[in-house]
């Protein structure tokens, strides 16, 4: 029977050779082959394969040898029936020794160590070579010699593997209601565990694991083994469900469709109808989507410090103008996508946290949303429900692109190469369009000053607006919607060959436009000679600027960042700053309201009612009358200005109101 099988694995691969040759050229050991393609061959093989899964692989690994097309073969395994799948939840003893499919999130990882399969020891009575295989969890020695030696056999030597155990947890998604997820055991051998593959089973990775089902004995303390035993999945192969868009394959035939695409003279417009297509409108806001996930270039500075290449932007409005179906849209588009709530996250969720290992018996370092998002994208919804000391944390994987931790005795850098796009509504439900946005949203300017755009979405009856919103959304419902012009699977390959392959490069006209405009912008003529000048733009804004010609440079998949990609940053970047940072008093740009909440006018009034309390207590004394201050202020502050700035200047305690309609300075 054994003979027969072996006959017709040969053969299989006979007819497989042209897929086996890749592995063959570059030395590889591991083979992948198709289960589906298997069982199209024979069926003998494929059910048999289900049934006694290890037999007919040490069958097919034979026979490779045999044939002299791989020495030391392993056949890895894809594509196995849907029947095969289980929830770890559904794992019984039915299924030992059975080939099975789980997936889920890994937990924990070991390290890598190397673990003895075969031993040979010699025989000092008639010097026999005797081979061991050492299977279970104790070494063994030959139990008797056939010369009839029974102990004392000297160890010749051993051969060695490298072996990592891994847990794997149930993914959420897969869990009804207030279920607790399991977890289980996974042994990784030889190539499932090498530098590559290590990378992708860091803890947070979700993938899929195809193995067979072992029991592992539980030793008592008195010395026996339990009637109970643990359960552990002794891996064939280990699939990731996600990759970065580094680690994406294009084949030749999607090369020449996704440069097809690339000189479409409408690419910006089919890249921004792509993103959320079951969203009406905001154009300007889903062409910055598309640029931050083609990103920037990280460069480093001749000071060997980085510049980062993300692009953060961050979306705050009304309730209900679909900003969470944005954020989700993309956590599940961008490869290593990472959807966070923010009343639901902590510090820990969001960068990384130590925790006592059960396991190892020592402290263990967790990564959060931001660290296993590296090179992909964190889509924080809600933040401004996320407390301060919580927001505070993510201050430095959004500049430094690191998260540090220095807790009982780990001390580590974690890469946090993460893009983040951040959704938060108005402090007081909906916005009031004659505040400040910064003062709307219950957030630090530390942390808004790190957003490249902020666009606010606001919710304003318009009849023609909200016919188009109504027709578009019930066809939605009816399954009647249009389709997006790219389909999602060929965008994130059209995105990934667009991260992989091109690093664009600044062109002098380029330069000249985003020099001119930032000048221009900075230095534009202010209204009243008193008044302090405002700050339309910083140098932060001027990286953003890059970083967005450079995204948009690599949508057309052009090495040369031109004058058009550096006006398209900038009517972006001119958009934000008209809806966030325009001083309805002057009609000038102002970054100090989007940062500060208090823009330069005010700051200069404020100024203005100071220097009237130093005058007026070298006249009249400590004790001013308000009614004094309004007469010295009469043609420059207006009464309810100056009723908002005697407020605020209470507020932080510059001056205080001894007695009423009286103030002094402190």
């Amino acid at each position: 029977m054994t003979e027969d099988l072996i006959i017709e694995a040969k053969e299989f691969f006979e007819y497989y050779k042209q897929k086996i040759g890749p592995y063959a050229k570059k030395g590889k050991r591991a083979v992948q082959i198709s289960f589906q393609d298997l069982a199209s061959f024979s069926h003998t093989l494929a059910d048999q394969l289900l049934q006694k899964p290890e037999e007919i692989l040490s069958i097919l690994e034979i026979a490779l040898d045999e044939l002299g097309l791989i020495t030391k073969a392993r056949v890895r395994l894809t594509d196995l029936p849907k029947s095969q799948g289980l929830q770890i939840r559904e794992i019984r003893a039915k299924h030992l020794g059975q080939l099975i499919v789980i997936d889920g999130i890994v937990r924990q990882a070991s390290d890598v160590r190397p673990q003895i399969v075969n031993a040979k020891f010699e025989c000092p009575s008639c010097g026999t070579i005797i081979s061991v295989l050492q299977i279970d969890k104790g070494f063994r020695e030959p139990s008797r010699c056939s010369c009839g030696r029974r102990m004392g056999f000297k160890l010749v030597n051993k051969e060695m593997v490298d072996a990592q155990r891994i847990v794997i947890e149930e993914s959420p998604e897969s869990l009804k209601g207030g279920e607790q997820p399991r977890r289980i055991s996974i042994f990784l051998k030889e190539d499932l565990v090498e530098p590559k593959m290590e990378e992708r089973t860091t803890p947070g990775s979700r993938v899929r694991v195809i193995g067979v089902l072992k029991e592992v004995p539980i030793p008592l303390r008195t010395g026996g083994i339990s009637t109970r035993f643990d359960l552990a999945i002794e891996a064939n192969n280990l699939l990731p469900l996600e990759e970065t868009f580094e680690e994406l394959e294009i084949s030749e035939e999607e090369e020449r469709q996704i440069r097809e695409l690339a000189s479409d003279p409408d690419i910006y417009k089919k890249l921004a109808a792509s993103i959320a297509p079951s969203i009406f409108g905001h154009e300007e806001i889903k062409l910055a989507i598309a640029l931050q996930l083609l990103g920037g270039v990280k460069k480093s500075r001749s000071d060997k410090t980085q510049s980062r290449g993300d692009i953060h932007i961050l979306l705050v409005g009304d309730p209900g103008v679909a900003k969470s179906v944005m954020l989700k849209f993309v956590s599940t588009i961008a490869p290593k996508g990472r959807y966070v709530v923010g009343k639901a996250a902590t510090q820990a969720g969001i960068t990384a946290t130590v925790v006592k290992d059960e396991f190892l018996r020592g402290w263990a370092l967790e990564a959060g949303a931001m660290v296993l998002a590296n090179k992909g994208i964190a889509c924080l919804d809600e933040m401004e429900k996320m407390s301060e000391q919580d927001r505070s944390a993510m201050h430095e994987a959004m500049e430094q692109q690191t998260v540090t931790i220095s807790k009982a005795n780990v001390q580590a850098t974690l890469r946090a190469e993460t893009a983040v796009l951040g959704a938060a509504n108005p402090k007081f439900g909906r916005f009031n369009p004659y505040e400040p946005v910064a003062s709307q949203i219950e957030m630090t300017p530390t942390l808004l000053n790190r957003f490249d755009l902020i666009f606010t979405m606001k919710d304003i009856p318009e009849r023609n607006k909200d016919e188009a919103i109504a027709t578009h959304v019930l066809l939605e419902h009816r399954k009647a919607g249009g389709k997006a012009p790219i389909d999602p699977e060929f965008f994130r390959k059209y995105i990934a060959y667009a991260k992989q392959k091109i690093f664009p490069q600044l062109t002098e006209a380029a330069v000249e436009e985003i020099k001119n405009f930032y000048v221009h912008l900075r230095n534009e003529p202010t209204f009243g000679e008193d008044v302090i000048r405002p700050i339309p733009i910083s140098a932060r804004q001027l990286e953003a600027l890059i970083r967005l010609s450079e995204a948009s440079a690599r949508a057309r998949l052009s090495k040369k960042i031109t004058k058009e990609d550096a006006k398209r940053a900038i009517q972006l970047m001119h958009f934000c700053l008209l809806q966030v940072g325009m001083d309805r008093e002057t009609g000038a740009i102002d970054i100090d309201r989007i940062v500060t909440g208090v823009p330069a006018s005010e700051r200069g009034k404020i100024v203005l009612v100071r220097d009237a309390l130093v005058r007026l207590e070298s006249r009249i004394g400590k004790l001013i009358p308000i009614n004094d201050l309004r007469l010295e202020l009469a043609e420059k502050v207006s009464e309810a200005e100056l009723d908002e700035i005697i407020d605020k200047l209470k507020r932080s305690g510059d001056i205080f109101e001894p007695k009423k309609g009286f103030v002094q300075r402190i």
